[in-house]
């Protein structure tokens, strides 16, 4: 790390053919893609990251065009500037906007389930000021979720949580263990954290928010893949209007991404049988969906 400039922690799946950049998403590190990275081997040389202030990697100021160019960086360092960023949510972001900074080398991108909370527009059939009120709340509860601080007995609750979370989503405990593992550290002053730090995750939070997906989407000038989750993710405890209020954004988002992809031929849109964590619940369907827009 020199500065700003940042060394990513890397896994280099390895595999031979064009290469692709795995991207994950906020909050989480590389180890989401263990069960799908070895699916793309067949076609693809693959390499995941963690992103900045996520797992291994350095911490640093969370703006886009910093977390860009550890991208760029992390590429030229293993020979494959030209790889093709396949991410998921927050990942798929950066997916698209390093393919709209890189044009002349990046061939396309993958954005899978990356959406935000969208345009209080697109929950059908419910009014714009409810839904903008309790956008609100699922904000601030998903900002308190990031940088958490652990009791001396936290790390065991939160595997704990993790395996309450593998029994209800029928995903392999041991996916989300090596997940929650490695974004632990140890602070200088003794506290154990969930990367990334309370400050990171607000400035992150704060520059996906600031943009406009859609304005993004539209001006992609290399194919674009947009793959959206066809299950609402499930009823969150003591918040009964959640999961109602997911399904009206499901079907306003599918309505909106049907209506881009009619406008843009270079857009394609798919969707996978799984909720938002799509790559632990279902990674055969995201890889044959990700090789066939490959392909």
């Amino acid at each position: 790390m020199t500065g700003d400039r940042f060394e990513l922690a890397v896994h280099d799946h390895g595999g031979e053919g064009p290469p692709l950049l795995l991207l994950h998403g906020a909050g989480r590190t590389l180890t989401d893609w263990a069960a799908v990275a070895p699916l793309l081997l067949t076609r693809h040389r693959v390499l995941a990251v963690d992103l900045r202030g996520h797992g291994r990697s350095p911490s640093g100021p969370w703006r886009l065009p910093a977390v860009l160019g550890d991208l760029e960086r992390a590429l030229a360092a293993h020979g494959i500037p030209a790889a093709l960023p396949v991410g998921h949510s927050l990942g798929g972001v950066l997916a698209v906007l390093y393919a709209l900074e890189h044009p002349e080398v990046t061939p396309g991108a993958v954005n899978l389930d990356g959406f935000g909370w969208g345009r209080p527009d697109q929950y059908m059939g419910l009014d714009p000021d409810y839904v903008l009120r309790h956008l609100g709340l699922v904000r601030a509860l998903n900002a308190e979720g990031l940088g958490r601080e652990l009791s001396a007995d936290g790390l065991k609750e939160l595997l704990s949580e993790q395996r309450a979370m593998s029994d209800r989503l029928g995903v392999p405990y041991e996916l989300l263990e090596a997940g929650v593992l490695r974004s632990v550290h140890e602070r200088e002053d003794g506290v154990l954290e969930v990367r990334p730090g309370r400050g990171e995750a607000v400035q992150m939070l704060a520059e996906i928010d600031s943009l406009d997906l859609f304005a993004l989407f539209r001006a992609m000038p290399v194919p674009l893949l947009l793959v959206r989750a066809q299950r609402v993710e499930p009823a969150v405890s003591g918040l009964g209007w959640f999961e109602p209020m997911m399904a009206a954004y499901a079907k306003g988002l599918a309505r909106d991404l049907g209506a881009l992809a009619e406008e843009r031929h270079q857009l394609t849109v798919a969707a996978v049988d799984a909720t938002h964590a799509m790559l632990l619940e279902n990674p055969r369907a995201v890889a044959e969906t990700v090789l066939g827009f490959t392909a």
